[in-house]
C-alpha cells in the first residue's frame, strides 16, 4: 500500500524522493488541515481567556496533552510537559536535576547519542564538577547491559540513552539497560530520547522502566516547534522550574512566588498552541495507519535498501549499525569508497533525491568510528518511502562512482 496520497507534498513535488525522514518528517494532509482550524476558526490564547475562542483554544490544547499520554501509556496528562523540541526537554532535564546532586556525582551518556543528549549533560558535568562518562558501543552498534556494569557506580545519578540511534539505526533494549542500571544503583535516573522511536514503534512508558523520556512532534508528521517530555510526576514536581514567566505561577508577591504543579510550570508563557493542536492531529494520524502497518511498510522498504546497496555497491559501501538482517530503525547510515559524503548527497540533490550528509549531531559517534572524516551519508525512510524510492537512490548512486571515478 502507499500512503503518499495522504502527504500534499508529494503533489507539489512530484519529482522528489524524500529520503530524509530521520531530520523531519513529511506532514500529511490532516495535520496541516487541524493547524489551519486553529488559525482560521479559534485563534486565540489559552488558559487566559473566558470567551468562546478562547475555552476552545484552551480544551483543543489540553485534549493533546491526554492524547500524548494515552500515545505513550502514561500514567496521566499531568506527566506530561509541552517544550520546543527534544533537546529544550533534555535541556530542562539537566538544568534542573544537576541542581539537586551532590558534588561527587557521575553522569553517564552513551557515545550514540545526538548532541541534545550528550552536550547539555557534558557542559553540566563541567560546571557542577561531576565525572563525565562516555559509554561505548560495540561492534554491531549496540549497547549492552554487559557494558553497563563497566561504567556504572553507585554515584552515577543519571544514565542518558537513546532509545534509536539516529546514524546506526540500532533499537536499543532501553527495559533490559534500565534493569542492568538499576540494579548497581537503585536512584539512578534513566533519560531516554525518544526522538526517534516514537514514530516507529510503540512506546510503554509504564515498562520501559524509565525515569524520564523525550521527543519531538517534527519528528512523527507534526509540525516543528514541538517536544514532549514525560516524567515521573513526583520526580517533576520536586524539579525547580527551568523557565519563568506568564502562567506558571500559582501566586506572585514582593517577597515570593509560589509556582504550579507540573506540568504547568515547566511551561512558561504562551506556547506553541496551533503547533501543539496540529501534533495531536499527527498522534491520530499515527494511530489511525497503526503500528502494525507502520512496521510492516518500514521493515519492508529497509530490508530491500540494505539488501540492494549491499547487492551493487558490494564492498565499496560500508553500512553501519547492525547487520541488515537484524530488526532495525528504517535508516542506513553509509560510506562510499569513492566520495566524500557530502559529494554524494550534493550530486544526489542535483536529481532531487533528497539524503543527509555530516555527522548528524552524533561527532562522539562518528569518532569511535573511526571514519577518515568525521561524515557519513544517511538515507532514512518513512511510510511514505516506496521500493521505487530505493531503486532511485541506488541509481543516483550508480552516478556518483561514474563521476569520481573518472
Amino acid at each position: 500500500m502507499s500512503l503518499k496520497q495522504d502527504f500534499p507534498i508529494f503533489q507539489n513535488q512530484p519529482n522528489m524522493v524524500y529520503l530524509d525522514s530521520t531530520a523531519t518528517s513529511l506532514k500529511p494532509d490532516k495535520v496541516i488541515q487541524k493547524i489551519l482550524e486553529y488559525y482560521q476558526q479559534y485563534s486565540a490564547n489559552v488558559f487566559r481567556g473566558l470567551y468562546p475562542l478562547s475555552e476552545r483554544a484552551t480544551s483543543e490544547f489540553e485534549r493533546v496533552r491526554e492524547i500524548t499520554s494515552a500515545f505513550i501509556h502514561a500514567s496521566g496528562p499531568d506527566e506530561i510537559v509541552f517544550t520546543r523540541n527534544t533537546s529544550e526537554s533534555l535541556n530542562l532535564l539537566a538544568y534542573t536535576l544537576c541542581q539537586t546532586f551532590p558534588e561527587d556525582s557521575e553522569i553517564a551518556v552513551t557515545n550514540m547519542e545526538h548532541h541534545s543528549n550528550f552536550v547539555p549533560w557534558q557542559q553540566k558535568a563541567i560546571e557542577k564538577g561531576f565525572r563525565f562518562i562516555s559509554i561505548p558501543f560495540d561492534a554491531q552498534g549496540r549497547i549492552s547491559p554487559e557494558t553497563l556494569t563497566r561504567y556504572i557506580t553507585p554515584k552515577t545519578r543519571v544514565l542518558a540513552c537513546t532509545h534509536i540511534s539516529n546514524v546506526l539505526g540500532t533499537i536499543n533494549p532501553i527495559q533490559e539497560i534500565s534493569r542492568a542500571a538499576k540494579a548497581i544503583n537503585p536512584n539512578i535516573l534513566i533519560i531516554v530520547d525518544a526522538a526517534q522511536s516514537a514514530a516507529h514503534i510503540p512506546l510503554q512508558v509504564q515498562n520501559l522502566g524509565c525515569d524520564f523520556l523525550a521527543f519531538s512532534s517534527h519528528k512523527m508528521f507534526g509540525p516543528t516547534g514541538v517536544g514532549v517530555l514525560w516524567g515521573k510526576k513526583d520526580i517533576l514536581n520536586s524539579l525547580p522550574p527551568f523557565l519563568y514567566g506568564g502562567e506558571m505561577v500559582e501566586a506572585v508577591y514582593e517577597e515570593k512566588t509560589i509556582f504550579k504543579v507540573a506540568p504547568h510550570k515547566f511551561e512558561a508563557g504562551t506556547p506553541a498552541i496551533g503547533e501543539v493542536i496540529g501534533f495531536g492531529a499527527a498522534l491520530e494520524y499515527i494511530q489511525s495507519v497503526g503500528f502494525e502497518t507502520i512496521h510492516e511498510i518500514e521493515s519492508s522498504v529497509t530490508q530491500y535498501a540494505g539488501e540492494r546497496l549491499k547487492e551493487v555497491f558490494g564492498e565499496n559501501i560500508v553500512l553501519f549499525g547492525p547487520d541488515i538482517h537484524i530488526p532495525r530503525a528504517p535508516l542506513f547510515s553509509f560510506t562510499l569508497s569513492a566520495a566524500h559524503p557530502h559529494d554524494i548527497a550534493q550530486v544526489l540533490a542535483e536529481d532531487d533525491i533528497c539524503i543527509r550528509a555530516g555527522s548528524h549531531c552524533t561527532m562522539p559517534l562518528h569518532t569511535q568510528l573511526r571514519l577518515d572524516s568525521p561524515a557519513s551519508a544517511r538515507a532514512s525512510f518513512s511510510i511514505y518511502t516506496e521500493k521505487k524510492d530505493i531503486d532511485a537512490l541506488i541509481v543516483g548512486l550508480q552516478k556518483v562512482v561514474k563521476i569520481f571515478k573518472k
